[in-house]
């Protein structure tokens, strides 16, 4: 009899912490959000990187999109390497907009990938809580499996407080606490006594 592989748990809706010693220079210090799981690959949104290179504000000017008088400025994320020049917004799934352009992805969460909810944020009424990511981060069959395996990456649950509540360069430690785990307990070597 064939051995069976174990059965994959579904990681949508959950956060990748990177490990300190994470190969890819691009992910180092990283909590992406994972908006998709299956037998397929994977796809997320790094959630505490923040783009130098832009601001909501910035962007909206470029898409010839008004500000309206309640116009929040948006956090604008590096969401991982893959199609850079695409946005995508994680917000909070009770957002009404139109949803079926949308991926609800549990009860909490939601993307949307389209100007709509742009132009919603931009004349205030969009989601309460989003964020814009430029970019996304994928994976093929199997291979984000094999990262965690290889101890690339922890896994932790989500929160929209943790998502969308903390600053970009404390996210990273929160996940880590989420977990019960302090950064000063990882090492990024192994080493001898």
């Amino acid at each position: 009899m064939a051995d069976t592989p174990p059965p994959r748990e579904d990681l949508t809706g959950k956060l990748l912490i990177a490990m300190p010693d994470m190969g890819d220079p691009r992910f180092h210090g990283s909590v992406v959000f994972l908006c998709a799981h299956s037998a397929d690959g994977a796809m997320g949104l790094i959630v505490n990187k923040p783009m130098s290179e832009v601001t909501f504000g910035e962007m909206l000017e470029q898409l010839d999109i008004p500000r309206g008088p309640d116009t929040p400025e948006l956090p604008v994320c590096y969401g991982g390497p893959v199609e850079l020049r695409r946005g995508f917004v994680l917000h909070a799934a009770g957002y009404r907009g139109r949803m079926e352009d949308g991926l609800r992805i549990d009860d909490r969460f939601a993307m949307t990938a389209t100007l709509d909810v742009i132009e919603d944020i931009a004349r205030g009424a969009g989601p309460a809580e989003a964020l814009l990511a430029l970019g996304y981060s994928g994976w093929g069959p199997g291979q984000l499996e094999d990262e965690i395996r290889q101890n690339g990456w922890l896994t932790a649950d989500a929160t929209p407080e943790l998502v969308f509540g903390r600053p970009m360069a404390a996210k990273w430690e929160a996940a880590l606490a989420s977990l019960g785990i302090s950064p000063l307990t990882l090492s990024a070597q192994a080493g001898r006594a």
